[in-house]
């Protein structure tokens, strides 16, 4: 038998009120818990105000609702589902020759549509959001600024003293040792009194110190020199450098190719944004599999009535399992462990493999 359009229209309809609902509700929750955490953080801050706080709670928010979609699709068929069967309405669609597979239908298309959505759309807004939480976060919360940038002229630095300020450039680095090549260091007295300019073939970041090799020294004040060596005294790590990277959740769909291109030519690895592209790419993948997964335990309701809680309650551990083998996958992607496109999509495979298995068996039971 094929589901009326009227029918599938209604029922694609109860699945988006659902849907809706339970991500409303998980996003006020992030919300009311963010606003908490940043206003313990900022308790012993002067400059991060209420307004400031409010702010950045505000700027996070798009970025955990997109992080919590998969679960709100989840949550919210297995309740659509649930009120269906109780009101019989599932039933008897089921007893009129209907399968699972045309009752579902209009489900998947929704999160196709929905994924689809999240991908070219609130993706970019979130990443942007995103981006000026983590710039706000850090000046107001954390008391510092990031101090690198890549660029298409290359990697950019800069490092404070007691003598004043300095702007590292290079054309390219390498690792793991962190040596930068075809360096320029440009030295100021205080903030804005220019006093030198170092010129190297590299740079290796040592502790404590960048050790300069094949170095000519330039400046208002003195003549030049050439050295073979020169150390050039710094605070920086490589842990710091790492993190002052543009992190994937901060660039969009659309600008994580450009990046990575920029990232490998300047010498560093983008295996972590090649791993994030690729998951974000499968988000509509993983959205049909929470609605498989949410139907598989919601529809044996149908049979019998009690026990419902416990039904729902392991459809939800069933999500937060999936949550679990994403994260472990995405990090055996970003330690090189596996290819980035197999961690980006395993998940949402893996989601829909299960769902299509427990449903394939409640038909054939």
């Amino acid at each position: 038998m094929r589901l009326s359009t009227t029918l599938s229209i209604y029922i694609g309809r109860e699945f988006l009120i659902g849907i809706g609902v339970a991500l409303f509700a998980l996003g006020a929750l992030i919300f009311l818990f963010d606003l908490v955490e940043l206003s313990r953080r900022a308790a012993n801050k002067p400059t991060a105000t209420m307004a400031i706080v409010l702010q950045l709670a505000i700027l996070h928010l798009p970025y955990m609702v997109q992080r919590v979609i998969p679960y709100a699709f989840l949550i919210g068929v297995m309740l659509v589902l649930a009120r269906l069967t109780r009101t019989s309405e599932l039933v008897v669609t089921r007893a009129s020759g209907t399968s699972v597979w045309q009752f579902l239908f209009p489900g998947i298309v929704l999160s196709v549509i929905v994924g689809a959505f999240v991908v070219t759309v609130f993706n970019p807004l979130a990443a942007s959001l995103l981006w000026r939480y983590e710039q706000l976060e850090a000046r107001y919360i954390e008391g510092h600024a990031s101090s690198l940038a890549v660029s298409s002229s290359g990697l950019w630095l800069r490092q404070a003293d007691d003598y004043g300020e300095s702007v590292i450039h290079a054309q390219r680095i390498t690792e793991p040792e962190l040596t930068l090549h075809e360096v320029v260091i440009f030295r100021y007295q205080g903030k804005d009194e220019f006093a030198q300019r170092l010129d190297a073939a590299t740079a290796q970041l040592k502790s404590g110190y960048w050790l300069l090799r094949d170095v000519l020294s330039t400046g208002p004040n003195h003549v030049a020199q050439r050295h073979e060596q020169h150390r050039f005294a710094t605070e920086l790590t490589i842990s710091q450098i790492q993190e002052n990277f543009a992190s994937p959740e901060t660039l969009s769909f659309w600008e994580i190719p450009n990046f990575v291109a920029l990232l490998e030519r300047a010498g560093f690895s983008a295996l972590k944004h090649r791993v994030y592209w690729h998951s974000v790419f499968a988000g509509p993948a993983l959205l049909s599999g929470m609605v498989l997964i949410g139907a598989a335990f919601t529809l044996r309701l149908s049979a019998r009535n009690r026990g419902a809680g416990w039904l729902i309650a392991l459809g939800i551990v069933a999500g937060l399992l999936v949550y679990v083998f994403s994260d472990v996958v995405l990090a055996l992607g970003i330690a090189a462990n596996i290819p980035a496109p197999l961690a980006g999509w395993a998940p949402g495979v893996m989601a829909v493999l299960l769902g299509g298995a427990m449903l394939l068996h409640i038909e054939d039971s």
